[in-house]
């Protein structure tokens, strides 16, 4: 990623603190840059983070320390099969006391959290998740509980052909503004981490108290300014096509019809606005480029498209289609 400085005061006035705190975070995260940058952007764009790997690749630290480095509170949820709508929502309890019931509120009351291992869990309690994370709010008996204003959900999945695990419903992965997938360390981080580790069990981990927090202000501010960078007509036409012909390849890939059910909805277009403007800014530039929209391409669409049967005998995934669009779909 560039560290040149943003070029126009409209990205200048919080753009230090956020490019500092993405610096900090690689520093205590390493091997997973791309992870890191993908959670910042998700917080700049207001969307959630589908995250698919395996155990132990830093992803619970990951969130966790970015909610330490925000004005914010942060909880982690284990999902399992037995867990409840009620232990994400909340629930109402009765106070004999008192004679009436009071809403005790769950873990989705918290700026930052963590669902770990979603694709454990049963149906009813991850449309209770994704539903608080379209609709910002909850309804429990007749009553509906607004959410924090500066909400991230990051929700972890193990690959599928692990056992114990289930494939979301479609529907429910449209709802992530992206997934991302991310791999084991090479040797060099590996040892980085080795000695990182080595460091944090002698003095700790490094504490954050006599740094400043970021403030929630600071966020939403961030957020206003990515909405202000510019996105050129061609550009937001090359971002249309693109998930258009997820739907039709074959204007651009003769006979690539049969290697896909159903492409990306209309919510992977809002996607690839919202994260390639987010790309752009925390590369200090006010305008987007066709590579902005190329380089989150996959991860912002990989989610929302269906292989079709053939593809899968074929060994075809998602990234692999939309990689071959990409290269043949023009830029301008």
């Amino acid at each position: 990623m560039s560290t040149t400085e943003p070029k126009s005061s409209t990205i200048s006035a919080v753009y230090p603190a956020i490019r500092q705190l993405l610096d900090d975070l690689e520093h205590l995260i390493l091997g997973q840059r791309q992870l890191l940058q993908r959670m910042l952007m998700a917080l700049l764009a207001d969307g959630h983070l589908l995250v698919q790997g395996a155990p132990g690749l830093a992803k619970t630290r990951a969130v966790k320390l970015l909610a330490d480095h925000i004005e914010g509170d942060f909880q982690r949820l284990q999902f399992t099969p037995d867990l409840l709508p009620a232990d994400l929502t909340g629930s109402e309890i009765y106070q004999r006391d008192e004679a009436r019931f009071v809403f005790q509120p769950g873990p989705l009351f918290h700026h930052f959290l963590l669902a770990d291992e979603i694709n454990r869990a049963p149906a009813k309690v991850q449309s209770a998740l994704l539903e608080a994370m379209a609709e910002r709010q909850i309804s429990v008996g007749s009553h509906t509980y607004s959410l924090p204003e500066l909400f991230l959900v990051m929700a972890t999945q193990n690959p599928i052909e692990q056992e114990g695990t289930y494939p979301l419903p479609e529907a429910q992965m449209d709802r992530f503004l992206m997934q991302v997938n991310i791999d084991y360390p090479n040797a060099e981080d590996e040892q980085a981490i080795l000695q990182l580790a080595r460091n944090e069990s002698a003095k700790g981990m490094a504490s954050i108290e006599s740094a400043s927090l970021i403030s929630q202000q600071t966020i939403f501010q961030a957020r206003k300014e990515v909405l202000q960078v510019f996105v050129a007509p061609e550009v937001e036409a090359y971002m249309v096509r693109l998930v258009q012909c997820t739907r039709h390849p074959s204007q651009l890939l003769p006979d690539f019809d049969r290697w896909i059910r159903f492409g990306a909805s209309p919510r992977g277009s809002i996607a690839l606005d919202k994260c390639a403007r987010a790309h752009a800014w925390l590369e200090g530039r006010e305008f987007v480029t066709p590579e902005d929209v190329q380089e989150i391409a996959k991860d912002a669409l990989r989610h929302r498209l269906i292989m079709s049967f053939d593809a899968e005998a074929s060994g075809m995934n998602a990234d692999d289609y939309i990689q071959a669009l990409l290269e043949k779909l023009p830029a301008p």
